[in-house]
């Protein structure tokens, strides 16, 4: 088994695990900030509740999720890289974040999104893109306060 082979198991256990016991998958108690999200296309929703500490920062990050493993992992792993930033660092990871699941390529530097590396292979499959991004863009609705979005 080549490397690549062996990254590309690793990765799909990951989101396999996640998918499967995900370590955020709560509605949070008390919160600043929530937001559905649903796609359509194939019938994944979540719904993202956000914690500030002082100011902007994120502090705590729940969701309750219906769909494929890829969308319920994408929330879970999403909830530990947005630990501890404000609003348009988030933002920003958002940004990268997609387009990383576009490309498949996830910048070296960044170890932020090394945490999502995970779901870099989702480029492979641009339906499950969607997937990937919907629980983001219900985040990204949670922090403007608009509530709900799509992953249209």
């Amino acid at each position: 088994m080549s490397f690549a082979d062996e990254v590309r198991e690793l990765y799909q256990e990951v989101i396999l695990d996640r998918g499967r016991k995900p370590r955020h998958g709560q509605r949070l108690a008390a919160f600043d900030a929530t937001a559905k999200g649903d796609n359509p296309m194939c019938g994944d929703r979540v719904q993202v509740w956000v914690k500030f500490d002082s100011g902007d920062t994120i502090s705590e990050t729940g969701f309750e999720a219906r769909g494929c493993a890829i969308s319920i992992a994408s929330a879970d792993l999403m909830a530990d890289a947005i630990q501890g930033r404000g609003k348009a660092d988030t933002k920003a990871l958002f940004d990268s974040f997609v387009a990383m699941v576009r490309t498949g390529v996830c910048p070296e530097h960044d170890t932020v999104l090394e945490q999502l590396a995970p779901l870099s292979g989702v480029h492979e499959y641009p339906s499950r893109v969607k997937c990937a991004t919907l629980p983001w863009h219900a985040l990204n609705a949670a922090l403007e306060g608009t509530r709900e979005a799509s992953s249209e």
